[in-house]
Parts: structure tokens; sequence; C-alpha cells
């Protein structure tokens, strides 16, 4: 079965390729791009496109790879053995199974998303490295060897904070997911709101790359945001003319909080606005 997106989620050519690739060569993709580029909406969509579960890892600053394959958990063990319960005899009833472990004796293939890889050390991929390439872990407290029954197709997210190993990167396959055109926007705008009117949709998308394309930004606003400014314009019932510019110069468009997220970008937008109409 091969991807070939989905009502929900505009896959662009390249990135549909590059799924389809990755589960091809049985390595995970490793996708990256800018925050709220639909990076892990990828993973839940190709799941439901190919009819596939799917088993999510969040990564956190303090996530261990350990915790992805199993955690003995010897606090319980020792408080069971002093209240004399009979379970403590079976160590197995301590052992607490990871994604990895749950991914690997799935009784059918699974997608498996490690999203935001890079939050955690930088010794968290390497110690992945293993596992991640043979399908395979041991456990040392049971002496039990896991392997995969299926391979699940890996999808690994990064939001470029941090470098990754080159022998994480050498293991995996690369597709970095590039800000939507227009054209390509107007796609993914129209699944969301499939009766927004074409005026209010072509003012609201020069709005919104007037503001990502002011150069200086702190944090340009990206795609998940466009998509609550818009549902606030409908919510709040913002009339046409408000986001259209009479001159065509660049204006502060209205609720522009949801797509500028701190007062350094607010204050250069503007200072932009307010330097144009002074060269009227």
């Amino acid at each position: 079965m091969k991807f070939q997106g989905s009502e929900n989620y505009v896959a662009t050519p390249d990135l549909m390729l590059a799924v389809n690739a990755a589960a091809t060569l049985k390595r995970p993709l490793l996708v990256k791009g800018e925050p709220g580029t639909g990076k892990t909406m990828l993973a839940e969509e190709v799941a439901l496109a190919l009819n596939m579960p799917l088993l999510q890892w969040h990564i956190k600053s303090t996530t261990k790879a350990q915790q992805g394959l199993y955690e003995y958990d010897a606090v319980s063990r020792l408080r069971d053995s002093q209240l004399g319960d009979a379970k403590v005899k079976d160590i197995h009833n301590y052992i607490v199974k990871g994604v990895l472990w749950q991914a690997f004796t799935a009784d059918k293939p699974v997608v498996l998303l490690i999203d935001e890889i890079d939050k955690a050390d930088i010794e968290f991929p390497n110690d992945l490295l293993r596992e991640i390439d043979r399908m395979e872990f041991y456990v040392y407290e049971t002496r039990e060897l896991v392997k995969a029954v299926h391979r699940p197709l890996v999808f690994i997210t990064s939001n470029n904070e941090k470098e990754l190993p080159d022998a994480f990167l050498r293991r995996c396959f690369f597709h970095y997911i590039k800000f939507p055109d227009a054209e390509t926007m107007q796609r993914i705008v129209g699944v969301h709101f499939p009766n927004l009117k074409k005026e209010l949709l072509s003012a609201a998308l020069k709005n919104f790359y007037d503001v990502r394309n002011l150069p200086g930004l702190k944090k340009k606003p990206s795609t998940s945001e466009l998509l609550d400014w818009l549902k606030l314009l409908l919510a709040e019932d913002i009339p046409l003319g408000v986001l259209q510019s009479k001159d065509d110069k660049v204006a502060v468009p209205p609720l522009v909080g949801a797509l500028l997220k701190n007062e350094q970008d607010v204050s250069l937008f503007e200072k932009l606005v307010f330097m144009q109409r002074n060269n009227r």
C-alpha cells in the first residue's frame, strides 16, 4: 500500500514520495520543518490512510531512550514484597512495556511516531540506534530478546532545535517540509474551511504572507496559526474591507495576536506600518 494523501491532509508530491520511499527502504522517515507545518499530523494521517494503528511517543527534555523500550518498577516490587503479595515472585509483573515494545509485538504493522526527538538530550538518538536498526532489544531483568514481529513504519519529527548525530541520520530517510506556497496554502485552508469565500481567503492570505515575509521576525506565523486566525475572523464576522488596504500597503491585520506571538515581533510589524505611512 502506498500513501497518496488524504482528505484531511494536503500532501505535496515530494512528501508522498518521501513517505513511500521510507516504507520501501524500511527506514524511519525523519521529518523536519518549521513548527506548525503538519509534521505530527503526517504520521496520524498516514496511519488513517493506510488503515494502520498509530502509536505515539511524545519526547520531552527529560525523556530517556530506555522509557521507549521498557521500565522496571523496582519500587512497586519492593512494596509488594513487604506486603507479602504473591505476585512479587514473577518479575514480569513489574516490567512496564514502552512504546517501542508495543510496536514490535503488535499483531499487525503499526505507524510509530517519535515526536520532537530534538527536545531530548544529545545522547537520546544514539541510545536508540541499535533498536531502530535491528528492530530488537534485550530485557536484562527477564533475560528475553524482544524482536519486532512486524516492522513498524516509523516517523521521527524534529524542529531543528538540536543537531542530530550523523550515525542516527544515516539510518533515516530525510524530508524537510517546506513552508507551503500560496497555492498549496489555499488547498490546506480549503480542507478546514470549505465554505470560505474566495475574496476573504485571498485578502486573508495576502495579510498572512505580508506578516510572515517581514524580515527580522523572531517567530514567523505558521500554518496552524493561520488556521486559528481564520477561525477567529469567521467567529468575529470581520468584514472583508477590514482586511483590504486601499493603497495595497502592509497594514496591521485584525486579531494579529493569533499570528504574532511575542512583543518584539508585534513592535517590529507596527514600526514597519508606521514607516510606510510616513513615506506616503
